[in-house]
């Protein structure tokens, strides 16, 4: 990545996000998330949710929320963790989707190749191959190509979770059929927080992130990732 001003958040943000849009259009993007993340929910009124407001930046933080759970970090020794961390045992899809969001937001190019990164990231996915959209994951990965300039750059980023919610409409939607829920037992979580992102000669950067998860959290087994939203659902 080219470093332009270090103390700018432009720069770095340009390489975190570059790739979400690389291989996809934002149309087929959009079409392919939202038909994925309606089928894993499975909640009467869902499709219409997350169609609404399509035109909302997907980066745009979502209202304030009244959830207040430790922030954890993504990253404790403040330069980065190399490959993602394992996926946490827990059966919160609330838990859950903060610490997948922070290994979602950090990174080690100096570490990690982007196939290795690629591979952490898959160890968080649901083996339900029906209920999975590892592409919606995989594109909030840079390609390989911008990886190699990272990775020249030395660059790397953390993560500090602030809050994770339901949203509200989804959990109307749930409310209205309770039991749609109980085939995939997949939850829709939004997540916000700060990357932090540096790279070598002292450039750094830090911006506000969110980011609306599809969690499966099946009764008897530990949660796991179904997929990335293509916009935040406030």
């Amino acid at each position: 990545m080219l470093k332009r001003h270090s103390k700018c958040p432009r720069t770095p943000r340009f390489a975190a996000l570059t790739s979400r849009t690389a291989s996809w259009s934002m149309n087929r993007r959009l079409a392919a998330g939202i038909t994925a993340m309606a089928v894993l929910a499975g909640a009467a009124g869902l499709t219409a949710y997350l169609t609404a407001d399509t035109e909302k930046p997907a980066g745009s933080p979502p209202p304030a929320s009244t959830s207040s759970s430790p922030s954890p970090t993504a990253s404790a020794d403040g330069e980065g963790s190399g490959s993602p961390p394992k996926p946490p045992s827990t059966r919160d899809p609330v838990d859950f989707a903060k610490a997948a969001a922070g290994a979602l937001w950090s990174y080690d190019t100096r570490r990690t190749t982007q196939p290795q990164h690629l591979a952490g990231l898959k160890a968080w996915m649901t083996n339900e191959s029906k209920y999975t959209d590892w592409d919606s994951v995989a594109s909030q990965v840079p390609d390989p190509t911008l990886w190699s300039r990272m990775h020249d750059n030395g660059q790397y980023a953390t993560a500090k979770i602030g809050e994770g919610h339901m949203p509200q409409a989804f959990t109307k939607a749930l409310g209205d059929n309770p039991g749609a829920i109980t085939e995939a037992y997949v939850y829709v979580v939004t997540v916000s927080g700060k990357q932090s992102i540096a790279w070598r000669g002292g450039g750094a950067g830090a911006e506000g992130r969110a980011i609306t998860l599809a969690v499966q959290c099946r009764p008897d087994r530990d949660c796991a990732l179904s997929g990335v939203s293509p916009r935040v659902a406030p």
